[in-house]
């Protein structure tokens, strides 16, 4: 069996329904390229190897490059046969072939690995199904430079040995690369939140390849069947994070592929799908299109379909009758227990930014029109919901304060039954006369009125919040500048969960203890949301202080993945070390900073409509009209 060794990446998906079968057939003839379904079925399973099974392949003419997109126990993998050792020697440890990850720069970047380094570095998966590629092995790992001329150079070193090669190409970068922790858990593998601040570190270097490939391989893995499974991904999910192996071939020991192989949640804690990473995923998309000029990449048929799904997901009817998403805790950068559960404000503003995003990629066609319409009327409700209801200033909580409960019909002013015993003690202290903030949560009878960095920065970046309201925002971090940033920004919310409080809501979780973790500790890849948010408001001087802050120790504390404290004094007691965003995110705030207008690529502005709409709509609001009747509205707003 001959595999040659392709000299780039073909971009293709493939699918076993029939009915999309065609379509990836036109697909492939709208991109330059024809192709012929070719299946292939392998039954066997042994009892220490589960082999793959109902393979559906792609053979691509002119190449001879083989691709598929199989199975194996609920996950979805896209694989290449891209090379072939020499000798394997003690490789094969059990009959169905050996599982590897890699090739990662920096971690393990070798087709021969001597067997006794390999038995060293390797562990069983459960009841031995597969073997696992350890964090390092010594004569394949890139030495870390040690002496770098500047905190910069540090942290460009440092990101570019996380890269991540699959097929001989950067596809992405590992989520930590920290070399004294034994235990690698999901470290190793590429998520697409945490990419982000990677690909745009990336763009504003000007090195597009890297980011251009990880928008197109993570395309491919996408959900695209519907599913009867409620333990399968639904149609149009992005992944959380995908992992490159390299696995042999089926009875041909010499001959190895590689696979990416995605996580939709399954192997995450408390099993969540991510509901953020299709967002990031458009956000990045537009990125990359308005750093590069490249826009051929968001105008190909299968891109322009990626967006469409992810924005069918979002748009999908459903029970919930308001304009925001409803997730479940642990969906976003929130990846545990902490009481976000219903309509978390950073999911809404990466919604938000993302149908923005989406809406001026799209490309005008028929099929369109009628997904356009219901982005537009989402933005219009979504936009008038967050700013009147989630928005709070001492103004508002004297507001809240004398609310009026148990309130009937639609000219109620406390629509969400709101109770002025809500309001926690820590508020009325913490609250400036000069500044507010978006809350973290609104549903029936509650409001999370924690401060959650990530959804309020965001909601500048995006135009979520007015201009007025941005400004306060900002104007809230610097009279908070304490509580927020003290010696290492950014604070992820505010205040920590404690008490009896924090067992209720956490139930009790050891990793997210009082000002630990994401439960108030601080992390400093928020500094380049912080960034871009300051910059918009033409008030960047912000930002310069709290990169000065960071680089007084990030460095000497060997980049941390979070502080813990409330002054973030320590470094996290479980974080991991050279953490990739952590560098990514001081690496984008300092270019950045250098070059502000660089900023445009992620901000969204005002959209001229959509202000003349709200307005309508605030003109309308039975908080300034006693008595006037509303006309029929889709949602509740």
């Amino acid at each position: 069996m001959s595999v040659p060794t392709p000299e780039g990446v073909l971009q293709v998906i493939s699918c076993s329904s029939p009915r999309l079968q065609s379509e990836y057939a036109s697909l492939g003839h709208a991109n330059g390229f024809s192709g012929r379904h070719k299946a292939r079925l392998s039954l066997d399973r042994s009892e220490k190897n589960l082999r793959y099974r109902n393979r559906v392949s792609l053979l691509f003419n002119g190449g001879g490059i083989h691709w598929r997109k199989s199975r194996v126990d609920g996950f979805k993998s896209l694989i290449c046969k891209c090379q072939r050792t020499e000798s394997v020697g003690g490789l094969f440890a059990e009959e169905g072939g050996l599982h590897t990850s890699v090739p990662i720069n920096g971690m393990v970047k070798a087709q021969k690995i001597r067997e006794s380094e390999l038995k060293q570095h390797i562990g069983r998966e459960n009841e031995g199904s597969s073997l696992k590629a350890a964090h390092v092995v010594p004569d394949t790992v890139k030495v870390r430079r040690v002496h770098s001329e500047s905190i910069e150079d540090e942290a460009w070193d440092l990101l570019r040995d996380s890269i991540v090669s699959y097929c001989n190409n950067p596809v992405g970068t590992i989520a930590a690369n920290d070399p004294s922790c034994p235990s690698i858990l999901n470290y190793d593998q590429v998520f697409i939140r945490d990419f982000v601040p990677s690909g745009i570190a990336f763009l504003l270097k000007g090195e597009y390849d890297i980011v251009r490939n990880f928008i197109l391989h993570t395309l491919q893995l996408q959900s695209w069947e519907k599913t009867m499974d409620c333990h399968s991904p639904g149609q149009g999910l992005m992944p959380a994070s995908f992992k490159v192996r390299i696995v042999h071939l089926d009875g041909d020991d010499s001959a190895t592929e590689e696979v990416l192989d995605p996580d939709f949640g399954e192997a995450a804690i408390g099993r969540v799908a991510p509901v953020d990473s299709g967002l990031w995923w458009i956000i990045l998309l537009r990125a990359y299109g308005k750093c590069s000029g490249d826009l051929t990449v968001q105008e190909r048929v299968d891109v322009q379909t990626g967006i469409k799904m992810i924005l069918k997901l979002c748009l999908a009817d459903g029970f919930d009758m308001f304009p925001t998403l409803l997730v479940t805790d642990g969906s976003c950068m929130i990846d545990r227990r902490i009481g976000i559960h219903g309509h978390p404000l950073e999911i809404q503003a990466l919604f938000y930014s993302a149908l923005l995003c989406a809406r001026e990629m799209l490309a005008p066609e028929d099929g369109s029109a009628d997904l356009i319409r219901a982005l537009n009327n989402r933005l219009v409700a979504l936009s008038f919901h967050i700013r009147e209801y989630y928005w709070i200033d001492m103004k508002k909580l004297n507001e809240i304060y004398r609310y009026n409960t148990e309130e009937y019909s639609y000219d109620a002013v406390n629509k969400f039954n709101i109770y002025p015993d809500q309001i926690p003690h820590w508020l009325v202290e913490f609250m400036p006369r000069r500044g507010g903030y978006l809350i973290g949560n609104l549903q029936p009878a509650h409001m999370d009125f924690r401060f959650f960095s990530l959804g309020n920065l965001w909601s500048v970046v995006s135009s979520l919040a007015t201009l007025e309201q941005s400004h306060a925002i900002l104007d809230l971090i610097e009279a908070k500048w304490a509580e927020l940033v003290a010696e290492m920004p950014f604070k992820i919310c505010y205040p920590a969960l404690e008490g009896q409080e924090w067992r209720i809501i956490t139930g009790s979780d050891p990793k997210n203890t009082p000002w630990s973790y994401h439960n108030g500790g601080s992390w400093p890849t928020l500094l380049w949301q912080l960034t871009v948010a300051c910059i918009k408001m033409n008030r960047p001087e912000i930002a310069e202080n709290a990169v000065r802050i960071a680089e007084r120790r990030i460095s000497k504390d060997k980049w941390p993945e979070y502080y813990d404290t409330k002054r973030a004094r320590f470094i996290g007691k479980q974080a991991r070390l050279f953490q990739t965003w952590s560098i990514a995110g001081y690496l984008v705030s300092k270019l950045l900073l250098a070059n502000p207008n660089a900023a445009k690529i992620l901000i969204n502005e005002e959209d001229s409509e959509l202000m003349n709409a709200f307005s309508c709509m605030i003109s309308a609001n039975p908080r300034r009209q006693r008595g006037s009747k509303g006309i029929k509205k889709r949602f509740i707003i």
